[in-house]
C-alpha cells in the first residue's frame, strides 16, 4: 500500500521550484477516515488474520481504490454479490450496510459472515424499523444508488419507504398533509442541502416525525465545516476522494458552493499543475475514506514543484471510536 507514486512531470530542480512564487496551503482538520472507515478497515485486516486467505468482501469495503487494493493484496476478494462467495468462506459486510436479505440469505447458506456496516448507518436502521412500527411511511432523504441507500431502504417491506434527493422530490410527493410520515437521511449528505430538503418537508407535512438529529454523521459534518472555514480564504481547494465517494463528492460541492473552485482527485499524479496558474492560497482536504498517507503524497508533490506554506485549519477535533464485532475479539 505505500508504492511510490509517479513524479510530478512538471516537477523541475531545486532551482526553477524556488524560482516559483511560494504556495500558501490549508490542510484541513479533521480530514480522511473517520471512526466507521478505521472500523471497517481493520474488520477485514482482522478477519484475514483469523481465518486466512482468502476473506470475501461484498461491495468495496469503503469508496477508496488505494485502500481497496490494499487489502485485495493483503487476500480480500471483493465481490458485488453473496452467491459470488463459496460456501466455506468468510465474507464481511460493507461499512455502507446492506438490505436484510443478505444476511437472512448468508445465515440460510450458514456462511460466517462479519458486519462491518458503520454504527451510525446501523442506527439509521433502527429508527427505519421503529417508525414501520408506528405505522409510519418513511421518506428517506439520500441519492439514488448510493450502497448506504439500497441497505437502508432495504431494512423494510417495499413500498414502505419513499426516496427523496431534493426540494423538487418533495413537491411530487403524493402523500396527503394530515398522512402519518416520518423522514430518515443518508449518512453522507450535504448538511445544508439536507437541511433545505427537510424544512421542505416540514413545511408540507407539519406533522412529519424525525430523528431528534439529523443522521448526517458527526464525520461528514466536521469535514464539511473545516472545509467552509478554510475555503473562503482561497483561491482553489483540492478533495482526495474516488469520484464514487458521496461525502467526498460534498465536499467539492461545498467549496464550490461558497465560490471557490474545487477538484476532486484520487491520487497526487491526478495533479494538472495548471490549476495552480495564479493561485496564492490553495486548499487541501480529504474525504472520509482516503487514507492521510494519500494527503501526504499531495503535499510532497505539490512541494516538488512549488515552495509550500503548510498552515493546518481546525474545525473540530474528533476522539470518536467504535468497538469491533465480538465475533473478531473473543
Amino acid at each position: 500500500m505505500n508504492a511510490p507514486f509517479p513524479a510530478p512531470e512538471t516537477a523541475a530542480d531545486d532551482k526553477t521550484v524556488t524560482a516559483r512564487p511560494p504556495l500558501n496551503l490549508l490542510i484541513a482538520a479533521p480530514r480522511g477516515f473517520c471512526a466507521g472507515v478505521d472500523r471497517a478497515i481493520e474488520i477485514v485486516e482482522k478477519a484475514l488474520e483469523r481465518y486466512g486467505s482468502p476473506v470475501y468482501v461484498r461491495h468495496e469495503i469503503v469508496h477508496n481504490k488505494y485502500v481497496v487494493e490494499g487489502l485485495k493484496a493483503k487476500g480480500a476478494i471483493f465481490v458485488e454479490e453473496l452467491d459470488e462467495v463459496p460456501d466455506d468462506a468468510p465474507v464481511v459486510f460493507s461499512a455502507h450496510g446492506v438490505p436484510k436479505a443478505v444476511p437472512a440469505e448468508a445465515k440460510r447458506r450458514k456462511l460466517l459472515y462479519v458486519d462491518a456496516t458503520c454504527p451510525l448507518v446501523s442506527k439509521v436502521h433502527r429508527q427505519a424499523e421503529r417508525q414501520i412500527e408506528k405505522g409510519r411511511h418513511i421518506i428517506f432523504i439520500g441519492h439514488e444508488g448510493h450502497p448506504e441507500v439500497i441497505g437502508t431502504m432495504g431494512q423494510v417491506d417495499p413500498g414502505q419507504m419513499t426516496l427523496v434527493e431534493t426540494i423538487e422530490d418533495v413537491d411530487k410527493l403524493p402523500f396527503d398533509a394530515d398522512e402519518q410520515l416520518a423522514y430518515l437521511t443518508q449518512t453522507t449528505l450535504s448538511v445544508d442541502d439536507t437541511r433545505e430538503v427537510i424544512e421542505a418537508l416540514e413545511w408540507r407535512y407539519p406533522n412529519i416525525s424525525g430523528p431528534k438529529a439529523e443522521d448526517i454523521c458527526y464525520a461528514t459534518s466536521n469535514r464539511q465545516a473545516a472545509v467552509k472555514e478554510l475555503a473562503q480564504d482561497c483561491d482553489l481547494v483540492l478533495v482526495i476522494g474516488s469520484p464514487n465517494s458521496s461525502n467526498a463528492l460534498r465536499l467539492v460541492e461545498v467549496a464550490e458552493r461558497l465560490g471557490t473552485p474545487s477538484k476532486l482527485i484520487q491520487r497526487a499524479a491526478e495533479i494538472d499543475f495548471a490549476w495552480l496558474d495564479g493561485v496564492e492560497t490553495l486548499g487541501l482536504t480529504a474525504g472520509a475514506s482516503a487514507p492521510e498517507i494519500l494527503v501526504r503524497e499531495v503535499v510532497t508533490a505539490l512541494g516538488e514543484y512549488r515552495p509550500i506554506l503548510e498552515k493546518t485549519i481546525t474545525a473540530a477535533e474528533e476522539k470518536m471510536v467504535f468497538k469491533l464485532p465480538r465475533l473478531l475479539t473473543e
